[in-house]
């Protein structure tokens, strides 16, 4: 049986989300985003106290980006992969990894706005800086979508579920109406139901409690 530890809202959503799409059979261990994680029972799957880390069998993986390529080659009969040999592969490697280039933003600007509780802990500065950085990376994903409804023209894989999380976490801190064929994009993602799957369920602990966290400047 295969076990994916998971926070909501989290970059565990995306494997989340890709197990549900991919049909297979898991359990999910829901667990707070708090200190809880850096306990040490915990550290036996995730040494580094994060989610997600997905247990199948005697495989433990603690890395979004390496869980979603395990699972496409484990079980490639689902077809959300790009195995050796195939011409999308490279593509779609280069798009798996991208999305923790456009993680690493989402990460800086939620530590500000959201885990920094108090106004004196925050960077204004930081802040606007991250934000233009993210916008950046999202114009790429802008160009890349132009006339083709998924990032490889093949159709849905699991490279979409991976930068899908990151617009679903990007329009809480920039306006992705500005990018018409990311904003159109976000919703052909957000009307999937393995999608809407993988959202926290009403009344569950959320990271993001707020649709929109503008720069202090803004």
């Amino acid at each position: 049986m295969i076990r994916l530890h998971h926070c909501h809202e989290t970059r565990s959503m995306r494997v989340y989300w890709l197990l549900v799409e991919m049909g297979l059979d898991f359990e999910c261990v829901l667990r707070p985003f708090d200190r809880s994680l850096r306990e040490p029972g915990y550290a036996e799957v995730s040494p580094a106290g994060r989610v997600p880390a997905l247990e199948d069998g005697e495989v433990v993986l603690f890395e979004s980006g390496a869980i979603v390529e395990y699972l496409c080659e484990r079980y490639p009969e689902a077809g959300f992969g790009r195995l050796p040999g195939d011409p999308e592969r490279w593509a779609w490697l280069t798009w798996l990894h991208f999305a923790e280039t456009i993680a690493q933003h989402l990460a800086n600007l939620t530590q500000q706005h959201i885990m920094l509780r108090e106004d004196w802990m925050r960077s204004p500065t930081l802040m606007k800086l991250e934000r233009l950085r993210l916008e950046k990376t999202l114009q790429v994903l802008e160009t890349a979508l132009d006339g083709r409804q998924y990032l490889l023209a093949s159709g849905f894989c699991a490279v979409d579920a991976c930068i899908g999380y990151c617009t679903y976490v990007a329009k809480h801190f920039t306006h992705l109406d500005r990018l018409p064929n990311t904003h159109a994009y976000f919703r052909r993602l957000s009307s999937r139901p393995a999608f809407r799957a993988a959202l926290p369920p009403a009344g569950a602990q959320r990271l993001y409690t707020r649709d929109f966290y503008p720069t202090p400047d803004a």
